[in-house]
């Protein structure tokens, strides 16, 4: 429930309707470096979905599988190529700079004890200015409704919130978060999360 990447796959399996049998692993006590798990996904990350036999991790990869197979329309993953490719750079986006300028501030003070850093703190402010200029005049991260990519930066912009990171001194994320807060599935579940 703490992770953002497990959230985002549980917001994208609602938006879908698909009702997941999820599986709560104990990292600290190393429950997915078990021989079980590492058959299912050698890379022994989280989340990961078992879909009839499939296996698949990776949070965003999981979210447009799920939009693809499970979704009664594409408006969440759209066919377009063009829309698709927005969609897909605000997901790389999330990996490798937003939810990554969370991972490389926040974790080594929660898990090691370390001091705050502030250079990469600095990291986070960069992420949030490019996500401020992204939503310039519009509703959604990638398009004019919401898609996978809205689900995946809400779980993680959800957990800066919780960390106390101030939101509100980027005004077009302010804006998107609170309305993206309203209209995807499962931000309750998402939000008990974060408090967790």
């Amino acid at each position: 429930p703490g992770s953002s990447p497990c959230r985002s796959v549980i917001m994208g399996a609602k938006a879908v309707g698909v009702e997941l049998n999820k599986k709560l692993l104990n990292l600290q006590a190393g429950e997915h470096l078990t021989p079980e798990f590492l058959k299912i996904n050698p890379q022994h990350t989280i989340p990961t979905l078992v879909d009839n036999g499939f296996a698949l991790w990776e949070s965003r990869a999981i979210l447009v599988y799920l939009a693809e197979k499970y979704g009664k329309t594409d408006s969440l993953y759209p066919k377009c190529p063009k829309k698709r490719a927005l969609i897909n750079q605000r997901l790389y986006f999330d990996m490798g700079t937003l939810y990554q300028s969370f991972a490389n501030y926040y974790y080594p003070q929660l898990f090691a004890k370390a001091p705050a850093d502030p250079e990469a703190f600095k990291k986070i402010e960069a992420a949030f200015e490019f996500l401020n200029t992204f939503l310039e005049g519009q509703t959604y991260v990638a398009g004019d409704s919401l898609t996978v990519a809205d689900i995946a930066i809400l779980a993680t912009v959800s957990s800066f919130e919780v960390a106390k990171f101030d939101i509100s001194k980027y005004a077009n994320v302010n804006k998107w978060y609170e309305n993206a807060k309203k209209v995807t599935p499962g931000w309750d579940e998402n939000w008990a999360g974060c408090l967790e």
